[in-house]
């Protein structure tokens, strides 16, 4: 994820889960003009109204006043639309359709989610709507990465808890500081096609119980409690989407199966870990963090890590990964250490301050 915390990435299509939701921005609703803040009648200008008028009336303000909410905490603007009328019912493939039945569930297989900590999370179903165009090529200059990866397979999906944490990065897409959970796709390397969340036509929502690109609480904190959120992108044996799904059980949507060429069948890598981007503006190495902002070797409660690495086979089960490889380009400024035990399975810490 550029400058920004981590990323599952899968073939020609990072998904850069690093951390967000879908968003809304519902049009600010006047109060009716018959009625004042208490709900009490303004008489002014209108004669009187029996007393099923009167109370039909109140029944509206207080509908009103309901919905007409003030942004979220973090300053976000949530817009509600019909899911047939959001942004992805736009491309040509999706026009006058709706969004696609839930897919079968990966099969899981002795999976393993105990934790020594209370590792639940929560999102804010927040999300900002400001409609920056920023793009991202991976593989260019300037983009370093601490990654484990796999390849020399097919792959139908991929699994892991990713630890919570609020680095120091540079605020250009949303404007503050705040871990967001976020998606981004692409079909040609970034080229032409792609973008963030919901702003333009591609990812399909169909929950309304999170908001895409909004904000994740409570993060972890350095020395104390951890915190980490469940991700899952596979793809729907039926109909060929790819499916993303938030904690357990809740989909948040899907990449339908026509926007791509390579992964129309299957992915050839999956990818797990950080990015960032270092332009060196100011002509020497970005201090942007990655992950909590420290070395992989300080381990649990003060990196950040990635646990329960798992893969979708071609039969639609849940798998434990295996032949993992590690990359990290510049562990002078961002590395990673991997292990596996009978609690986390296949994990490993990354990250670090930059320059320094």
């Amino acid at each position: 994820m550029a400058s920004s915390v981590s990323h599952n990435s899968f073939s020609t299509i990072p998904l850069f889960v690093g951390f967000l939701l879908v968003a809304s921005s519902l049009a600010r609703v006047l109060s009716s003009p018959l009625m004042s803040d208490s709900g009490n009648r303004q008489m002014k200008n209108h004669t009187f109204k029996p007393a099923k008028d009167i109370q039909k009336l109140r029944r509206i303000n207080a509908y009103l006043k309901k919905i007409n909410k003030p942004a979220s905490p973090d300053g976000d603007i949530i817009d509600c639309v019909l899911s047939h009328l959001q942004p992805a019912f736009d491309h040509p493939e999706l026009r006058g359709q709706k969004p696609s039945d839930p897919p079968a569930m990966p099969k899981r297989h002795n999976s393993t989610d105990a934790n020594p900590e209370n590792l639940a999370s929560s999102v804010r179903r927040y999300g900002r709507t400001r409609r920056r165009h920023i793009r991202r090529d991976s593989t260019g200059s300037g983009h370093e990465h601490a990654v484990v990866f796999v390849n020399g397979d097919q792959y139908y999906g991929a699994k892991a808890s990713l630890n919570v944490w609020a680095p120091h990065v540079s605020p250009e897409l949303y404007g503050d500081i705040y871990p967001r959970f976020f998606t981004y796709w692409t079909t040609d390397a970034y080229r032409a096609t792609g973008c963030y969340n919901l702003l333009c036509s591609g990812f399909v929502q169909t929950t309304n119980k999170i908001a895409i690109g909004a904000a994740i609480s409570p993060i972890s904190s350095y020395n104390g409690r951890q915190f980490d959120i469940d991700i899952m992108v596979w793809k729907d044996p039926k109909h060929g989407h790819w499916w993303l799904e938030f904690g357990s059980g809740l989909l948040v949507g899907y990449w339908p199966a026509f926007l791509f060429s390579h992964l129309r069948s299957h992915a050839n890598m999956i990818q797990f870990g950080g990015e960032i981007v270092n332009t060196r503006s100011s002509g020497f190495h970005t201090s942007t963090q990655m992950g909590s902002g420290h070395f992989a070797e300080e381990g649990f409660g003060k990196a950040a890590y990635f646990r329960n690495l798992q893969t979708v086979d071609w039969d639609n089960n849940l798998l434990p990964l295996t032949n993992l490889h590690l990359l990290a380009d510049h562990s002078d400024c961002y590395d990673i250490r991997q292990g596996r035990n009978n609690v986390w399975g296949n994990y490993f810490y990354y990250g670090g301050p930059g320059r320094n």
